[in-house]
């Protein structure tokens, strides 16, 4: 066919999808059609236009053809836009000459009646056709990266992540709010299901932490402002006063011995409050950095001023600095991984089950304390009286899938409860029964653990434990609590007396996500976790370039998914910081001419890309932060913000085409 005047030479394919597409639409009827439109010069359906073969069919009729112009009608741009752009540069055509028409997503899948999907798919790609010849050839921009990395979360994953970085021979600043790093994981006795001990597989990457020559670790610390983009971050860390000089104490506790508090009389954080510390502190022996920190809340050279500083005076180091104050750094950095946990939920939120009400009643992270050779009772589980309990019930899914606190699954609970099971009987020798509602063991190796415990004995009822209530009726409940609990395999409600209650709390989001969420400008997903950019294809990076997720921060998750995930965003960061640079898609960047300066714009972009340039008093974009919504271009009442790929011409051609039929 010949073309129309001022037409550019243009090549249309159509997909077949499969059947995806084929089913519902006409694709033979839709390629005959677009034959006959203007500038149209080849016009080729395939069955899998994405697949190589499919590309190269492409590549081969630019050359062939001289085409000027592509419109590929298939699937979601989301999916395969960038696939075929880059087919088209490959055959020698600026890839931006290129349109791609959603025909699967916005056609065959949402229409039933065959030729009306046909009409449909023929206006679409008409106004496609018609849009196309008013592309112009663009090109994509370059931004350097600063090879510097941020971690905030000194967790196992945040360790990881900052490990593999360091072993790669970058920069990282390891930021942590707490004395020490090491996180949950630092307090638990053993790990599912191997059973291999916590610390002596944590401590020491803590250790190489320490070390390594390429992390800057940051206790007790906290992010306090980030501006920039990927590639260009601005970090402020406030740095709260320990009191103590790190780079002299070498953590031999003569200051503790000192202190003249001769007894430990506070609630130890570390320990859950089931021990006591001084004012003046190391959280546990294997702590990193292992530097004491004094708590201004309860020593007295704060307190009252009147404390003779005995812990000064022991220091033969001279580390004690009570004149220390709060010092904000700041520091740039290309990229930042995002480690901050999760916290346990609270089990007071539900008085049915009396913690807090009953002394015996423990969360998982308590026992595994006590459990622990170095916790407050040196790994013996005792009753509130000090004897040794008889008889111990571990209920599931406190605060997870329930409509009333939590609707998702934590994930690792049903494990924590078997570990716990074992690790209880092995310490007292007590009838453990585990109250479970379904057995969630999807690891590897966590069915075979299931299947040991059901072996040692471990008493298993299907049901959700009702209440706890102290002994209140038969002779042998006296001085046990009651569990109420309907077992749904045998059919009938069991009252069943134990000693010692344990609660297998799950996860929550922590409770400054919401502010963590809003510095970084990232999202949160309905249960209050980070939301990644996609469940499947990109678990780990986050809607904000630059700025990746791991660890529990992202979801409840076991060690293992925690550590790969760790290692995961390195990797991301690792591909970055080696290629340099990132490219900038030209199509998603405002475009400002002739500016009036004013100022509409600057406070409407939620991406905080436009600013107010002082000398010329005209907006200005950043490109690295604009991300192509449109929202200046709208509000814009001169008109002087435009935007590739959604000019005015190109819009109003493909909307007349559309309408041209109707």
């Amino acid at each position: 066919m010949g073309l129309a005047k001022g037409s550019p030479r243009t090549g249309f394919y159509i997909c077949h999808c499969g059947t995806n597409i084929a089913d519902t639409v006409d694709v033979d009827a839709v390629r005959r059609h677009a034959e006959e439109l203007p500038g149209v010069v080849v016009s080729c359906d395939y069955k899998y236009m994405c697949s190589d073969p499919g590309q190269e069919l492409i590549i081969q009729d630019i050359k062939e053809h001289r085409l000027e112009r592509v419109v590929v009608a298939a699937c979601s741009p989301l999916l395969h836009e960038a696939t075929f752009r880059g087919a088209v540069e490959r055959g020698g055509l600026n890839p931006f000459l290129f349109h791609m028409v959603n025909i699967r997503e916005q056609d065959a899948w949402v229409h039933e009646d065959r030729a009306q999907a046909t009409r449909k798919a023929r206006d679409l790609i008409r106004a496609a056709i018609r849009r196309v010849a008013y592309h112009r050839p663009l090109e994509r921009m370059r931004v350097g990266v600063n090879p510097n990395t941020l971690i905030i979360g000194g967790g196992i994953a945040g360790i990881n992540a900052a490990l593999n970085l360091s072993m790669a021979g970058k920069r990282v600043y390891l930021v942590e709010r707490e004395p020490t790093i090491g996180g949950h994981m630092a307090k638990y006795d053993k790990t599912f299901p191997t059973l291999d001990c916590a610390a002596c597989i944590l401590t020491p990457k803590m250790s190489a932490v320490r070390d390594s020559r390429n992390i800057v670790l940051w206790t007790y610390s906290e992010v306090e402002k980030i501006d920039g983009y990927i590639g260009n971050f601005r970090v402020q860390v406030r740095r709260k006063p320990r009191y103590v000089d790190e780079e002299t104490c070498v953590g031999c506790m003569q200051c503790v011995d000192a202190c003249i508090y001769k007894d430990a009389r506070f609630p130890s954080e570390f320990e859950l409050g089931l021990k006591k510390r001084k004012p003046v502190y190391m959280p546990f022996p294997q702590a990193v950095p292992p530097v004491v920190a004094i708590d201004p809340k309860t020593c007295l050279h704060f307190k009252t001023g009147k404390c003779k500083e005995p812990c000064k005076e022991a220091c033969a180091r001279d580390s004690i600095r009570f004149d220390q104050r709060e010092v904000v750094e700041e520091i740039e950095v290309g990229q930042i991984i995002v480690a901050t946990g999760f916290q346990t939920f609270d089990p007071a939120r539900l008085p049915q089950y009396g913690y807090g009400e009953f002394p015996n009643v423990y969360t998982s992270l308590e026992i595994e304390r006590l459990v622990n050779a170095s916790g407050p009772t040196g790994g013996q589980v005792l009753l509130r009286n000090g004897q040794v309990p008889q008889s111990v019930g571990i209920l599931h899914c406190v605060g997870s899938r329930d409509e009333n606190t939590n609707r998702w699954c934590s994930t690792v609970c049903c494990m924590t409860a078997l570990k716990l099971a074992h690790l209880v009987k092995e310490h007292t020798g007590a009838t453990v029964y585990s109250f479970y509602i379904d057995m969630r063991c999807t690891g590897k190796g966590y069915e075979e653990f299931y299947d040991r415990m059901m072996r040692e004995g471990v008493q298993f009822v299907r049901g959700r434990v009702g209440e706890v209530r102290d002994w209140e009726m038969a002779p042998e409940e006296e001085g046990k609590l009651v569990l109420r609990v309907e077992d749904t395999l045998a059919g009938f409600v069991r009252r069943i007396p134990v000693d010692l209650v344990i609660l297998a709390v799950g996860m929550e989001p922590r409770a400054d996500a919401e502010a963590v969420q809003r510095m970084l400008h990232i999202s949160r997903s309905n249960d209050g976790f980070f939301l990644e950019r996609h469940p499947k294809l990109a678990p780990v990076e986050t809607t904000t370039d630059g700025v990746y997720l791991a660890g529990c921060c992202q979801g409840p998750k076991d060690i293992p998914s925690a550590v790969a995930q760790g290692s995961a965003a390195a990797a991301h960061v690792l591909a970055m910081i080696s290629k340099g640079h990132i490219e900038l898609e030209p199509n998603t960047v405002a475009v400002l001419d002739d500016c009036s300066g004013c100022k509409t714009c600057i406070p409407l972009c939620p991406y905080h890309a436009l600013t107010l340039n002082e000398e010329s008093k005209k907006a200005q974009v950043n490109l690295a932060l604009c991300k192509g919504c449109g929202t200046c271009a709208a509000a814009c009442p001169s008109g002087s913000i435009t935007q590739n790929l959604f000019e005015d011409e190109q819009i109003d051609a493909e909307i007349e085409e559309t309408l041209a039929h109707v």
